[in-house]
């Protein structure tokens, strides 16, 4: 305020006018007013960079503790270490005095043998290869019957053991296989839809069954059957094509012989595919790929064929879906063993036409198109008479004893079944002290009852053995028969 009324007397003096004097005044505090700010900021800062400074001035001292503390615990260290190579080196100092004193130790036993050999040889006039070979002799003769005994011993348990390892990987494998059982067989019958059917496939003065014959290389049988006729055919192919060539002219009703032929004709036609169709879809199944064409059309015409009432293609495909397993159970070619089982069989789709057994035919087959020596070699010695050369020939020989041999894979008449059963049954009631025999599992087992006052426990195992001798003896069948002897005591009170 002084200093305004400083500039207004001057500016009264000087003839200046008031507003000019408050602009300087207002001018010359702003600038006053800046200078006091920049003061204050510079102070503010110089403030800040102090305690910045102060700050670094603390780590700087925390930073070089720390580092001289660093220092002095690698001084320890390598004094540790110090101390340590100098222990190792009295260590090692000590080891190699003592390898030279174990060589020198060594060496004196060395030489004490020697002249013990020396002393040895003189006093017994031999030297050591004829000594050593005496002393051999001498314990070979004492423990050749224990060495013998222990040699057999060793085997049964080996044999054993093979056969338990067998045991389960077969059960494992037919229990993996789910089949359905084999109770078809080729159809020859044909249905009549009435008896007057018969006269029109016969036709005038027997014309129309006679080019029919002619053309399906069939023979018909029209007899007193009501609403039946039959095809008969060495050949399952030619009758399976009669016989849906009749079906069709029955179905259409025009019997001439000029529609037979057209009929017949296309009977094989669809027949042909169906067989390629057939022996494309085995192969499809187990997973064999890379058969010539030709080599699946033979393969298909194994659903024509049947042997003992089971379908021969069927039969090729479950082997070979047995091998595929027991192959990987026994870590062989699992490929090879496949398609060799697929294929073994195929010779019976033209065993006919060609003379020679089957699996010799089926080997002829698999050669003409180009399959490998392993895998006929496999086929050929699925059954006794080649040798098997093999783990592959043998897998195959055993899926088609599994695949032929399982419930329900070929038909047996029932009265050769019952005959069977009640021979069984016989054989065992023959022997004194049986009281009951039952003859399952399909003839399997035979579960015998004695009477427990007669036969005690050691002569029960005794006629188990007698009765599966006896067996063995009068009777012919697959696998194994169980004999199973029960001996039962009973006793029996009633509380009143």
């Amino acid at each position: 305020m002084y200093n305004l009324i400083i500039y207004l007397a001057a500016a009264a003096v000087g003839g200046v006018t008031v507003g000019y004097v408050l602009r300087i005044f207002i001018a010359r505090k702003k600038h006053d007013l800046q200078e006091q700010k920049q003061k204050e900021i510079l102070l503010k800062a110089k403030d800040e960079a102090l305690k910045i400074k102060e700050g670094a001035a603390k780590e700087e001292e925390r930073a070089r503790k720390d580092l001289q503390e660093l220092e002095k615990n690698l001084r320890r260290r390598e004094e540790m270490f110090d101390k340590r190579l100098e222990s190792l080196e009295v260590e090692k100092n000590n080891i190699l005095s003592k390898e030279k004193e174990i060589e020198n130790i060594k060496r004196e036993i060395a030489g004490i043998k020697d002249k013990q050999n020396e002393a040895l040889q003189k006093i017994t006039k031999l030297n050591k290869d004829e000594a050593l070979k005496i002393l051999l002799s001498q314990i070979e003769k004492e423990y050749k019957e224990d060495l013998i005994r222990k040699i057999k011993e060793q085997k049964e348990i080996a044999k054993e053991e093979a056969q338990t390892v067998a045991r389960e990987i077969l059960s494992t494998v037919i229990q993996r296989l789910a089949s359905e059982h084999t109770v078809e067989t080729t159809t020859t019958a044909v249905s009549l839809p009435s008896d007057e059917m018969k006269g029109r496939i016969i036709g005038r003065e027997g014309r129309n069954i006679q080019i029919f014959e002619k053309e399906t290389g069939t023979d018909l049988i029209i007899d007193d059957t009501p609403d039946t006729v039959v095809i008969s055919a060495f050949d399952p192919i030619r009758r399976h094509v009669a016989k849906v060539a009749l079906e069709k002219l029955i179905a259409d009703g025009r019997i001439h012989p000029t529609r037979i032929e057209e009929v017949v004709q296309k009977a094989k036609d669809e027949i042909g595919q169906e067989i390629k169709e057939a022996g494309e879809a085995a192969a499809y199944e187990v997973g064999v790929a890379g058969l010539h064409p030709d080599l699946l059309k033979i393969l298909g015409r194994l659903k024509f064929r049947t042997s003992y009432g089971q379908n021969v293609l069927q039969h090729s495909i479950e082997s070979a879906q047995v091998a595929q397993m027991l192959a990987s159970e026994l870590g062989a070619d699992v490929n090879l063993a496949k398609k060799a089982s697929l294929l073994h069989d195929i010779g019976k789709a033209v065993d006919h036409d060609i003379p020679g057994a089957h699996h010799h035919i089926s080997v002829d087959i698999c050669k003409k198109y180009g399959l490998s020596e392993s895998i006929c070699d496999a086929i050929a010695s699925h059954h006794d008479d080649i040798e098997i050369k093999s783990v592959e020939g043998i897998i195959v020989k055993a899926a088609d004893a599994i695949s032929s041999s399982r419930p329900g894979a070929r038909r047996e008449t029932f009265e050769n079944y019952v005959k069977r059963l009640e021979e069984l049954e016989n054989i065992a009631n023959s022997f004194p002290g049986v009281e009951k025999t039952y003859a399952i599992q399909a003839g399997r087992e035979v579960r015998i009852i004695v009477k427990p006052e007669e036969i005690d426990d050691l002569t029960a195992i005794k006629l188990s053995k007698d009765i599966a001798k006896k067996i063995e003896e009068d009777l012919q069948y697959p696998g194994t028969i169980k004999v199973n002897v029960i001996r039962e005591t009973r006793a029996i009170e009633f509380a009143k």
